[in-house]
């Protein structure tokens, strides 16, 4: 795994313990603001950045933002402090009192609101420092601290923010209900699933990892991030269609041809020997005139003999895709639902309408089961309104599991991934929003796994289908479509061969 994600509470609680053991908190914020500090000055000077601002609220995270001003003063760089009140922490009066001992300019923060700063000007500075609120932050902004930030993003220059950028919900990367708007992040002490899941990607800007402390033992991951790479098994010289999984797409309702089509071609693409697509015939002409090696059959010609014959002879289904809500849908999915569910030699991918019929009919899902849903698809799942999904994803998809068992993807930015563990991924782009990628995503799904089965990870086939949108948006993320996802797909599964 590239690395390891944690609860605010579980990095809080570890500090609590480093403290306990005589460290001083003091010294921490010290070492945090000359790490950063350091790798700063050789960006700055590069950059020819010589007048700074440092937003400082009221917590250890202005304490960090003191101390850095204090360091980037004593490097001749010009640097105003604007702060708040000073809180009840010894440690941020004894941080505020290092900094003017090395003539760092402190205003109020307060003063920028008024009318007669607003009438005045605001002075320029090169860089913007967001030292105002650290990762404790769970409540709405009031007014007040609306508008500070809403003043920061305005400012010109480059803007940095110390540990997340303030306004930003440290675990579910919500806006509280504004948050600054970084050009880069500098997270102390490790990462926290806000900056990659949620809003965070809006927010967070090129992020580093400042590593200060050794972890404990009774520091617990809450999620990992995502490879960056992904090694497939090479293919065996002697290998034959045969040996690279059959896979079966179900779904196509007569007046939906186009979902099992993508899945379709996006299994052929990420490699596997078969595909076949069971879906209204009127679809049949349009599949083999787009795709001639997809086998087709009718998906109203087929009684449970067939399907147990047919099901014999595939590695991977994928359901739901373009399988319709209606009355013919509902029997179509009982018919196949139950034996997939119940046919463990399978891999399965419930997808769309699929998971429409799974909540409103709660069955637990076996192991060998992927879920597939974006935001409302959960919602769905589990009784609530999109926008509750999106205020805590995690608890989301781990509610679902709760609730279904199986193994899930909640999609969306910062796609998450529960197998044994929560995977974030961080690849992917905001062009990936169009209609037809979760499609896409579902026949990679079944074609890895009829490839590869447990030789292969959930979060790693998201990570490709990640990759494959990231080279479909290279140049330019607006107006990307799923149907072309194909020649990306091949170079991803191709990329290290």
């Amino acid at each position: 795994m590239q690395g390891v994600v944690y609860h605010s509470q579980s990095i809080q609680a570890w500090e609590q313990r480093w403290f306990a053991q005589q460290n001083s908190s003091l010294g921490l914020m010290q070492q945090a603001a000359w790490v950063i500090s350091q790798q700063l000055i050789p960006q700055f000077k590069s950059k020819k950045i010589q007048k700074i601002a440092v937003w400082c609220g009221q917590g250890n995270n202005a304490g960090d933002g003191y101390y850095m001003a204090a360091y980037l003063k004593q490097q001749g760089i010009k640097v105003t402090v604007f702060a708040t009140k000073l809180g009840q922490s010894a440690d941020l009066q004894q941080a505020a009192d290092y900094a003017q001992s090395y003539q760092v300019d402190i205003q109020t923060i307060d003063y920028l609101l008024t009318e007669t700063a607003v009438h005045q000007e605001i002075p320029s500075f090169d860089c913007h420092i967001d030292a105002l609120f650290g990762i404790g932050l769970n409540r709405e902004l009031d007014q007040h601290w609306q508008e500070i930030i809403q003043l920061f993003n305005a400012q010109a220059g480059l803007k940095i923010s110390i540990d997340i950028p303030s306004g930003l919900q440290a675990n579910t990367g919500q806006a509280l209900p504004i948050a600054i708007q970084a050009d880069q992040t500098f997270t102390i002490l490790g990462y926290k699933a806000g900056l990659f899941t949620g809003q965070g990607k809006q927010y967070v800007g090129e992020l580093q990892l400042v590593s200060l402390i050794p972890p404990d033992t009774q520091l617990k991951p809450l999620a990992y991030l995502s490879p960056e790479t992904v090694v497939l098994p090479k293919r065996q010289a002697f290998g034959h269609k045969g040996s690279y999984g059959h896979v079966l797409v179900v779904g196509g309702h007569a007046d939906m041809g186009g979902a099992v089509i993508m899945s379709a071609e996006a299994a052929f693409h990420a490699g596997a020997g078969k595909v076949s697509v069971v879906c209204h015939a009127k679809h049949h002409q349009a599949i083999l005139a787009r795709s001639p090696n997809i086998m087709v059959r009718d998906i109203n010609l087929l009684d449970q003999k067939g399907i147990e014959q047919l099901l014999e002879h595939v590695d991977a289904v994928g359901l739901g895709m373009g399988l319709g809500r209606d009355q013919w849908a509902e029997q179509i999915y009982q018919q196949w639902f139950v034996r997939l569910n119940q046919n463990s030699h399978l891999d399965v991918v419930l997808d769309a309408d699929a998971l429409w019929f799974l909540a409103k009919d709660p069955q637990k899902l076996n192991n060998h089961v992927y879920a597939t849903p974006h935001p409302g698809e959960a919602a769905t799942l589990l009784g609530c309104s999109a926008k509750e999904i999106e205020q805590d994803r995690i608890g989301a998809i781990q509610q679902l599991q709760q609730k279904y068992a199986g193994q899930w993807v909640l999609k969306g930015a910062g796609s998450l991934i529960l197998e044994k563990e929560l995977v974030i991924c961080t690849q992917g782009n905001a062009g990936m929003g169009t209609g037809g990628m979760g499609d896409v995503l579902a026949g990679m799904i079944a074609s890895l796994k009829a490839q590869f089965h447990q030789q292969i990870a959930l979060h790693e086939i998201v990570s490709l289908h990640a990759q494959a949108g990231d080279l479909l948006a290279e140049k330019g993320m607006r107006g990307l479509q799923a149907h072309e996802m194909g020649k990306m797909i091949y170079q991803v599964v191709n990329q290290n061969d």
